[in-house]
């Protein structure tokens, strides 16, 4: 882009998009390397939205902002492959709790070290741990900002 242009949402919402597939990519080679074929880097994702914590499914669909069907195939994978526990809530036998199993935990945990080795290798100094919060930061605001213009109309 020149000097005189004006960023738009939109080129944001690309980049953000790019960026993304990117990371999906960066995923998928890391399971390459760890041998593990049976899970997507999209499933990946859906692991470390769950977390530590045991989530209905549609906590986990506000949360990650997945959709229906799509997270409903991956989940189902991901329970077949052993990855997560899916039971029935106590309250309510139509509500499914979910949680992930020993096997998620560790590889979401090797992951994490792989990402940490790399963040440790490529924030050389202050000035780019900054840059880090202050990306982080602007895209949370983003988030929130278009979360409200859907929820309330605003920015219409």
């Amino acid at each position: 882009m020149t000097g005189d242009s004006v960023i738009t949402h939109l080129e944001i919402a690309r980049l953000i998009e790019r960026a993304h597939r990117r990371f999906l990519d960066l995923l998928r080679m890391e399971l390459t390397r760890l041998s593990t074929d049976d899970i997507s880097p999209s499933q990946v994702m859906l692991l470390f939205t769950i977390g530590a914590d045991e989530l209905s499914v549609r906590d986990l669909l506000e949360r990650g902002h997945y959709l229906g069907s799509n997270a409903s195939y991956n989940l189902k994978q991901l329970v077949d492959a052993g990855y997560v526990n899916r039971t029935a809530s106590q309250r309510d036998r139509r509500s499914a709790r979910l949680r992930l199993t020993p096997k998620a935990v560790e590889l979401c945990d090797r992951i994490r070290a792989i990402h940490d080795s790399v963040h440790r290798q490529n924030v050389r100094d202050d000035a780019d741990a900054r840059d880090l919060v202050t990306a982080y930061n602007v895209l949370r605001r983003l988030e929130m900002l278009w979360t409200g213009s859907l929820r309330y109309g605003e920015g219409n």
